[in-house]
């Protein structure tokens, strides 16, 4: 998605914006981030906040932008909480407490893996949502699970589904998971799935992964069954999407999750 600096936005964005603020003295642009038109740190009167946003007319991403809002009161503690919420000019913003770090370091080895892991465990013990509905994640994968394997995918967990390493922001201390903007209810083992396949594209070696996988009791107690058809469906919608040839390495990377159970 083409991005706008915060300068680029329209005169009654950047005064909404203001409003809730006081005057922005300085706007550092983050390039990172596939949903968002605009993104920055924005040093303000009031500390600084991160903010993102999307024109009105991009439907699929305001989508995105509507599940961070609805969900962020149940993630706070593990995700960046919600200052604010403004629709101006053409544009929906939502300004988010700002995290002081860095993007994730995955790679064989860093320092970085224990505290996604710290993470993830929290993220785990984070309350289903009372008052929205979050999809559900079996549902997500209705049209590529084989027959009767839909309901190995049902489960209670809040997910976060999408842990690349620029949705998890590491400090001195701790790490965070942003953006959630695919939120879905099922297994607790899903994050751990993915996150694990991050592992592998970022070249740990098997015997780090397993490792690493094995901090979580939702790991230890994951029906292998119920692994094998979310890898399956994965598989099939990967290649439905790419083609068979492009789909391979990411496939791979995902059948290697059956051997580490």
């Amino acid at each position: 998605m083409p991005r706008t600096g915060w300068h680029g936005l329209p005169r009654p964005v950047r005064a909404a914006v203001e409003a809730r603020t006081g005057p922005v003295v300085a706007a550092h642009p983050i390039p990172h981030g596939l949903t968002c038109a605009t993104a920055a740190s924005l040093t303000t009167a009031q500390g600084t906040v991160f903010v993102k946003g999307v024109p009105l007319d991009h439907a699929e991403a305001r989508e995105g932008q509507r599940w961070e809002a609805a969900i962020n009161r149940y993630v706070r503690g593990v995700g960046p909480g919600l200052r604010w919420r403004v629709v101006a000019g053409g544009w929906e913003l939502l300004g988010f407490e700002h995290i002081d770090g860095r993007h994730a370091d995955l790679s064989p080895g860093s320092t970085d893996l224990p505290l996604v892991a710290d993470a993830l465990l929290a993220a785990q013990d984070l309350p289903s949502p009372r008052t929205v509905t979050v999809p559900r994640f079996e549902d997500r994968w209705a049209r590529f699970l084989a027959a009767g394997t839909r309901e190995l995918l049902r489960g209670e967990a809040l997910l976060h589904t999408d842990t690349n390493p620029h949705n998890l922001m590491v400090t001195d201390r701790r790490a965070y998971l942003v953006d959630w903007a695919t939120p879905a209810l099922g297994p607790a083992w899903v994050d751990v799935a993915y996150t694990a396949v991050r592992l592998m594209e970022a070249d740990c070696p098997r015997a780090e992964v397993l490792a690493w996988a094995a901090r979580f009791p939702s790991w230890a107690s994951a029906r292998p069954e119920a692994l094998a058809a979310f890898v399956a469906a994965h598989c099939r919608r990967w290649e439905a999407t790419v083609g068979a040839a492009a789909a391979r390495p990411s496939n791979a990377r995902f059948a290697a999750l059956l051997s580490l159970l």
